[in-house]
This record gives C-alpha cells, sequence and structure tokens, in this order.
C-alpha cells in the first residue's frame, strides 16, 4: 500500500487528537476510472476520473462526528479535525458508538492471497472502444435487432486505507473491469430492450464482446409481441439475473440496524426455519477474485465464513460494532462505510446452496406460470415481508415457453416465498452473490 495513504491517515488521526478527539478512526481512498461509450461504430462519449477522498470520524466521549474532504492539504486535514470535533460535541450521546477494543481487531492488514487487483497495465481507452464496438455491432448482427442503445467498457481501480486510534492500521488495492450492451429490437411502440453484460476483477476474466452484444440482441429479440399474462395464482421462475434480489430482501431483514429497531419480518426468526431444509447460505468474504471480499471490515474487525442460514435454519443477523453491542451480541465482521459515513451493517460475498436441476428442467417441471427477466418498481413492506413488484418476463404454457409478457404485477409473502422455493443448478459462482434461478411455487399474477 502506497505510503501516501498511511501518511494521510496518520495525519488525520494526530489533528484529531491535537483537536481534543478521545478517539477516531480514519479513512483515505485514492480512485481512477475510465469508461467509454460507442455509438454506431464511433465514439458516443469518454470519461476519466482521477481523485482522492479523506474522512475522518471523532468521538469525544460517546458523541460522534464525521466529516469528509477532497483536499489533503495539512491546511485542510487542521481544519476537518477542528470541525469534527465541534460538531461531536454538539451531537447526541450513543452509548452503543465507538472503536473496537484492541484485542478485536484483525491480525490481517493487507488482502494477499485474494486477488483483488490486476497488476496489469490499464487498458487504453482505444481498447475500451474497440471492445464496445465489437459489442455493439454483434448485437446488430442479430437479426431483429434495429438498434443499440448503449454499449460501453470501463476500467476503475482504488486504493484503500484504514487507520484508527485503536491500533489499527491496514490497506488494500482493488480493480474492475466491466463492458455491457443494451439492444433493441423491433419498431414503433412495439420494440423492446435487453441488455447482457459482464464485470470482473481480471481483464483476463471478461467475457468476450461479440459474445455480450449477441446475447443482448438475443434476450431483446425474445421480448417481442408481449402480452399481459392472466389474473391468477401461478409458479413463477426467477431468472438467475435476478433472483439474488430475493435473497437481498432476506439479508436486509437480518440486518442489525432492522433488528435492533423491530423493523423486520424476520426480526423473531432467529434459530427458526427460513429457507427450503435443504437449503444453506453462507457469507464468505474470503473467496479469491470475487468483488466482494475483503481482508478486514471498516471498523478494523476480522471477516471469514460464516453460515446466516444453515439447513434452512437462520443462523445469525449482519452485525457491525454499534447493532452488536446495542443487541449484546458479538460483531460479525460486516461493517461498510465510505470516507464520508460512518459504518453500517453490510453482507459480503454470499453463496445460496444450487439445486440439482437446470432451469430448463424447472421450466418444464413448473407447468403453466411466468419466467421474471426483469423487474420494476416495488411495494415491499419490512414489517410483513409483503410482496408486490412489476414484472415482465416470459410466459411458459404446459412446459415450454410461448410468448412475452410485459406489464404485470407478482405478488407475495417473502416468509412463503423463501420457505418453498426451489432453486437451479445455473448460479455464476464468480459473482458476490451466487444465486440461481429461484422457483417459486405459487405467486399472486396480476395482468390483463
Amino acid at each position: 500500500m502506497p505510503e501516501a495513504l498511511d501518511a494521510l491517515t496518520k495525519s488525520l488521526l494526530q489533528a484529531a487528537t491535537n483537536a481534543g478527539a478521545d478517539a477516531a478512526d480514519a479513512m483515505a481512498i485514492t480512485a481512477s476510472s475510465v469508461s467509454i461509450e460507442v455509438r454506431g461504430g464511433a465514439l458516443e462519449q469518454a470519461e476519466r476520473s482521477e481523485g482522492t477522498d479523506i474522512g475522518l470520524r471523532v468521538f469525544v466521549g460517546h458523541r460522534s462526528a464525521n466529516v469528509s474532504a477532497s483536499d489533503t492539504s495539512s491546511r485542510t486535514i487542521e481544519e476537518m479535525a477542528e470541525r469534527a470535533v465541534a460538531m461531536a460535541r454538539e451531537a447526541p450521546e450513543d452509548p452503543y458508538s465507538g472503536l473496537a477494543d484492541p484485542d478485536q481487531l484483525s491480525a490481517r492488514r493487507d488482502a494477499e492471497g485474494l486477488e483483488l487487483y490486476d497488476a496489469t497495465p490499464e487498458p487504453s481507452p482505444e481498447t475500451l472502444q474497440d471492445d464496445a464496438a465489437r459489442a455493439e455491432a454483434a448485437a446488430l448482427a442479430v437479426k431483429g435487432v434495429s438498434q443499440v442503445q448503449s454499449a460501453g467498457a470501463g476500467y476503475g481501480a482504488q486504493e484503500i486505507y484504514l487507520a484508527a486510534t485503536n491500533g489499527f492500521e491496514g490497506g488494500y488495492a482493488r480493480s474492475e473491469r466491466g463492458l455491457s450492451c443494451v439492444a433493441i429490437a423491433g419498431s414503433g411502440t412495439g420494440m423492446e430492450r435487453d441488455y447482457d453484460g459482464d464485470s470482473r476483477i481480471f481483464q483476463a476474466d471478461l467475457r468476450d464482446a461479440g459474445d455480450i452484444g449477441t446475447r443482448a440482441g438475443e434476450r431483446a429479440l425474445a421480448r417481442l409481441d408481449a402480452r399481459k399474462p392472466p389474473t391468477g395464482s401461478y409458479p413463477v421462475l426467477f431468472d438467475e439475473r435476478i433472483a439474488a434480489s430475493l435473497i437481498g430482501h432476506l439479508l436486509g431483514a437480518i440486518n442489525g440496524q432492522a433488528i435492533s429497531r423491530g423493523a423486520s419480518f424476520l426480526r423473531d426468526a432467529m434459530g427458526e426455519q427460513v429457507l427450503p431444509a435443504g437449503l444453506s447460505l453462507i457469507e464468505d468474504p474470503t473467496r479469491i477474485r470475487a468483488t466482494g471480499s475483503r481482508p478486514f471490515d471498516a471498523e478494523g474487525l476480522p471477516t471469514k465464513q460464516r453460515a446466516i442460514v444453515e439447513k434452512g435454519i437462520l443462523q445469525g443477523w449482519t452485525l457491525d460494532l454499534a447493532t452488536a453491542r446495542k443487541l449484546e451480541l458479538a460483531p460479525t465482521g460486516n461493517a461498510a462505510r465510505g470516507p464520508g459515513s460512518g459504518p453500517q451493517p453490510s453482507n459480503w460475498n454470499i453463496a445460496l446452496t444450487q439445486g440439482n436441476t437446470s432451469r430448463d428442467d424447472l421450466i418444464a417441471e413448473m407447468g403453466t406460470g411466468l419466467l421474471v427477466t426483469s423487474m420494476i418498481g416495488s411495494t415491499i413492506n419490512p414489517n410483513t415481508g409483503d410482496y408486490s413488484r412489476g414484472a415482465s418476463g416470459l410466459w411458459v404454457e404446459n412446459g415450454e415457453i410461448t410468448h412475452a409478457i410485459n406489464e404485470c404485477t407478482i405478488a407475495g409473502n417473502l416468509r412463503d416465498m423463501l420457505r418453498a422455493m426451489i432453486p437451479a443448478n445455473d448460479a455464476r459462482t464468480h459473482l458476490s452473490r451466487v444465486v440461481p434461478s429461484l422457483l417459486v411455487p405459487g405467486m399472486t399474477l396480476a395482468g390483463a
């Protein structure tokens, strides 16, 4: 980790101490990114950004405040510290706030072995433009695709450093390479669009641009001549691209902030069945080449693999230090923050047990129902789990896809949906959220 970020955080901590803080932690992030978009084979837009952000959190007793800046001068650092301490003295007391005890801190201070950074040279703008142009050309080559809304490629890199007056110091680097394409099929009021894309840490792992463009075009074609579905109770299969949203609702319901407020439909479910008996949900922040991996959390606590749900039974909440103290539990190493915000609980890499059958097998078995490929809007009650979302996708009749569907609403209750779902075996294992297509046997559809 560059000495510059180490020096920045130490300067922030020293300034906070000089200004009268009892304790403090500091974060410094340097980031650079470049993105390219093409249209009609020509460059449409190019952006590049570089910068350093610094953040300081101070404690005066049980009062705290956060400040941040993008100017790293000595004068700014001193002013930040003075402002933060003044703000903290006026803040309400929070008996659960505070830094970690030294014996709680992670012994790991870097990301060696996690492969979070690609050391190969940053791709040139010309390389990114060529990738985007190839994706666009592949989409336009699909018969029936009328235009490409956007085709873009990008690269980003970050260096992150965290230090605190409890003795923690650590940092690591990240990189990301992405490529995407949005294709449009049809004409006039009958136009439909869909997309494909890929994002990886290592450029060598990125899918081929031609494959991404072709898949985007094929998906757009499949959405043509859409109709409204009949109203009634039908099985609903959530495509792998969106199935992680269901697990996201479960993760939100076990977040320490929701639990501590009592604002969760799973607030009383510890030790109870929340998924089918054969399914587990594992969090692993130590996975190699995964975007959700990290050697320590935003409070300097160690990250480690844990079972959130084991064989259907809920095992624990997702906690940072403050929510753990409030609930009188041990923290789980799940604090996340940016330079300008305080920590809050967040999940890292998660993986749901995959099934033994393919998505096609589930389609054949579901009889008549809806394969959801995209969703818009939502009305979800976090206290009861009542679920309602706008959806579109493909209609399944007698186990076969027959036509596209749009302008419909799917509804149910998340507790019932999660306990009844049936997984396919099609999850992409390189993603941070490894979740396969999920079949929910009975949901309410409102269409025609």
